[in-house]
Formats: structure tokens, C-alpha cells, sequence
């Protein structure tokens, strides 16, 4: 491997000739060896939207001059429609604060914005990443802001997906109105519901979601950058300091404002804490509804087989025929790992010491992570598992034949005693429910008939 040989405060080293970054991230690179994951896309993107934010608003300040801004700005533009993705190297299991990855980022830049004006990598004339890069910035300030980006861009995708999950789920609902079936608690028979009813019951839970995630999401728009290192804004011109926040909002097209006390945005990542908690909270009911759809669809022979999932791959190497559960498994997993991703991001959130959180590379990583993994989650769950799910009515009336809780229904008339003795001579016999209480009852045929019909029972009121 060809390699030019930079120097830092620490002395001379050896970085490959080709790579933009510099010797710093070289580094991370031999300190790091950790996972061999690299950051997340958006976590990368949200840092060199700060660098371009930062060079436009020096630049209008007259801090920059025109011809290092602008070669910063083309360097980070270049990064931000795609370029340059291998050259942000750093494992996301690092230094505390993200130091590493932010001069990744910095050098990087420096590098391609020199290239752009004649120069060579590693020479860091006339840009240099820290000097006109990083000016009037932090690690302390740039990170917990490009965490915030990063989850900002991705958050519309997840709200796409859950709204698409919830219109599958009321379509459902509406289509199966009119199907009538035993309802379960404790995994045991209960009294009957609709399978409409059921589904709008999932319908509303995504919709809930949804609001919960965009009411977190309100307080990851106060951004910490202007901060530098402590909050005070040392180094930062006054003008910087609002500007540059209203220049990434335009360029990034996102809801963003100042903080109004940098101190505590930079000492606290609660709002980051926040924004998973609403996350795991989906997840919850996500991991939920796909537990659902396992049992309503289990069988198909042996289980409950009420809904029949579509077949979109072999389930097994072994036994021809089989047909996995496979979309809500996966969901299944998705929701465990957020599960993972939201107690992690909560000790490190909680980990915060004085003015800085040094567990912040944890949440940036497991961020940005756990919303993909739930939009993308969520999205194929909605198209391909619950659009084209189909109602087995045949299974739905067998088992509300053989639902001994039909019982219930009874009870205001012949009271919750003479109801149970009816249900459990049911099981003991083997009886119908009508037939049982023919015989233990002096209720008339149209009286058993009245009550113990299953339609009316889903909606509220006394039977007659």
C-alpha cells in the first residue's frame, strides 16, 4: 500500500495515499479495531450538512473567505448526494464524545475542498480541518447536532410507514365488519368480537404512535451547535451562532431551532432518551401485533388459522410446504433489537458528567439504527403481511361454535352462577353452549336463540 506520511501533535504517520481522511482518523482507525461498523449514513450526513451550514455562515460573516467556504461547500456537497461513502472509516465503538468520527469528517473535507482548489491531500494548505473546517465548532457541540440530523431525516419514513400500517389495518377492519369470532384474554376463550374490531384496534395503535414519536421529535429539533465546547460559545461569533442554525434548516430542509441554554443542550441527551422511548414504545406494540398474527395464523391444520398469511417463501429445508410466519418474525426481531438500542441509549444518556456527554458515539449509532429498522420494518409489514392477508371465516365460525363463553350472555337474565354451570357442563360434555342450557334452564328456544346469538354480543349493551 502506497502511503503519504502526515504529521500531528503526536508525531508522523504513515495514512494511505489514496484515502481523503488524514492522520488523525488513522489513528482511530489502529486504535479502534472494535466491530468493524461504520457510522450510520445519515449520522455522516448530518455531520457534513454542520461543516457546509458552518462555511456558508462564515463566509456571510466575512470570518471565511469566499474561496475556502466555497471549495468546503462543494467538498461537503459532493458528500452529501452520495460521494466519497468509503472514506468515513471509523468505528462506531470509540473515543468518548465522537472526537474520531468528527475528524473524519473534518479531514475528509479539508482534503477534497484543497483537491478542489489545486492542492494535494495532506498537505491541508490553504484548508485546514481544523483551522477552517471545524471554526467556531466542537466535537461537544457538532455531535450532539448531527445526532439530531440524522434522526430528523429519517423520522418523515418512519411516519410514512406507520401511516401506510395503519390504513392496511383499517381497510382490514372495514372489510371484516361483519365477521364475527371468539375473542381471547389469558390465551383463553372469551365472549366474541369482530375481527374488524381487532384490526381497528391495531389501526389506532400505530396512529398513537405516530403522535407520541412527532411530540418527542419536537424537542430533537432544538439544536446544541454554537455551544463549542462548554456552552458558552467560545470562539463563536453571537451572528454565527443563530445563522448557522437557520442555514441548516434551509439547506437540509428541516424544522430546526436554536437552543435557548446550550448548556443544558450539550449536558443532556435526554431529549435523544425521549425520542427512543417513543420508539421503544412502537416497538412494543409492534412486537405485539406480530405475536397476534403468529397465533391467529397458526396451524394451518393444528392452531388457530382464523387469518391466513401470504406465502411469499418456502419455510422450511426440510418439510415441503411449509409456510412461515416470516414477515412478523422479522418484525418480531426488529422490535427486540430497539428494545436493546433504547436501553443503551438510556445509560448513556444517563452517563452524561458536567458539561459534556462522552457516551454520545452509543447514541448515534443506536439512533439513527432504531428508526431505520422500524420504517423499513413497519413498511414491508404493512405491504407485503397485512395488505394481502386474507380472513379464514370457515375457522372463525368453527371455533365461535365451540366457544363455551357464549355463556356470558346469558348471565343478566339467569345470573353468573347458573351461566358458569352452563359453560362447564359444556366442556364437560362436549355439549354446545345452546344445548346445555336447553336442558338447565326453562328459557325457551327463541329466548336461547336471542341470546346467545353472537353478533350483538360485540357491541355494548344488556341482552334482553
Amino acid at each position: 500500500m502506497t502511503i503519504r506520511i502526515e504529521k500531528d501533535s503526536l508525531g508522523e504517520l504513515g495514512v494511505p495515499v489514496e484515502a481523503l481522511y488524514g492522520i488523525q482518523t488513522e489513528r482511530a482507525i489502529r486504535n479502534f479495531p472494535i466491530s468493524g461498523i461504520r457510522p450510520h449514513p445519515t449520522f455522516v450526513w448530518g455531520t457534513v450538512l454542520i461543516k457546509k451550514a458552518a462555511a456558508i455562515t462564515h463566509k456571510e460573516t466575512g470570518r471565511l473567505d469566499a474561496e475556502r467556504a466555497d471549495a468546503i461547500v462543494q467538498a461537503a456537497d459532493e458528500i452529501l448526494n452520495g460521494e466519497h461513502e468509503g472514506q468515513f472509516v471509523v468505528d462506531v465503538f470509540q473515543a468518548g464524545a465522537g472526537v474520531s468520527h468528527h475528524m473524519n469528517c473534518n479531514e475528509v473535507l479539508a482534503n477534497r475542498a484543497n483537491e478542489i482548489l489545486g492542492g494535494e491531500r495532506g498537505s491541508y494548505d490553504p484548508v485546514h480541518p481544523n483551522d477552517h473546517v471545524n471554526m467556531a465548532q466542537s466535537t461537544n457541540d457538532v455531535i450532539p447536532t448531527a445526532i439530531a440530523l440524522a434522526a430528523l431525516k429519517l423520522l418523515p419514513d418512519l411516519y410514512s410507514a406507520l401511516e401506510l400500517l395503519a390504513v392496511e389495518f383499517s381497510r382490514k377492519a372495514a372489510d371484516w365488519h361483519d365477521i364475527v369470532k371468539t375473542g381471547r384474554t389469558h390465551l383463553q376463550d372469551a365472549t366474541p368480537i369482530r375481527l374488524g374490531q381487532e384490526f381497528s384496534g391495531y389501526a389506532r395503535a400505530m396512529e398513537g404512535n405516530a403522535a407520541a414519536i412527532r411530540q418527542a421529535e419536537a424537542d430533537v429539533q432544538v439544536l446544541s451547535l454554537g455551544g463549542t465546547a462548554v456552552g458558552t460559545g467560545l470562539n463563536a461569533e453571537p451572528d454565527y451562532q443563530q445563522r448557522v442554525v437557520d442555514v441548516i434548516g434551509e439547506e437540509g430542509r428541516l424544522t430546526v431551532r436554536r437552543s435557548e441554554n446550550l448548556f443544558y443542550s450539550m449536558q443532556s441527551m435526554t431529549r435523544f432518551a425521549r425520542l427512543s422511548g417513543s420508539l421503544r414504545d412502537l416497538a412494543i406494540d409492534l412486537c405485539r401485533i406480530a405475536n397476534d398474527f403468529r397465533l391467529l395464523s397458526s396451524g394451518p391444520r393444528t392452531g388457530l388459522a382464523e387469518i391466513k398469511l401470504p406465502a411469499i417463501q418456502p419455510g422450511s429445508s426440510i418439510m415441503p410446504g411449509k409456510v412461515n410466519p416470516v414477515l412478523a418474525e422479522c418484525l418480531n426481531i426488529i422490535c427486540y433489537q430497539v428494545f436493546g438500542n433504547d436501553a443503551t441509549i438510556a445509560a448513556a444518556a444517563a452517563a452524561g458528567q458536567m458539561e459534556l456527554n462522552v457516551m454520545m458515539p452509543a447514541i448515534a449509532y443506536n439512533l439513527p439504527q432504531s428508526i431505520q429498522i422500524l420504517a423499513n420494518g413497519s413498511r414491508e409489514f404493512a405491504e407485503r403481511c397485512v395488505r394481502d392477508l386474507e380472513a379464514d371465516e370457515a375457522m372463525t365460525k368453527f371455533w365461535l361454535d365451540r366457544n363455551t363463553m357464549l355463556a356470558t350472555a346469558l348471565s343478566p337474565r339467569i345470573g353468573y352462577a347458573a351461566a358458569a354451570e352452563i359453560a362447564k357442563e359444556a366442556v364437560r360434555t362436549g355439549k354446545t353452549v345452546p344445548e346445555v342450557a336447553r336442558r338447565l334452564t326453562d328459557l325457551s328456544d327463541e329466548e336461547l336463540a336471542r341470546g346467545l346469538d353472537p353478533t350483538p354480543m360485540t357491541d355494548p349493551g344488556v341482552r334482553a
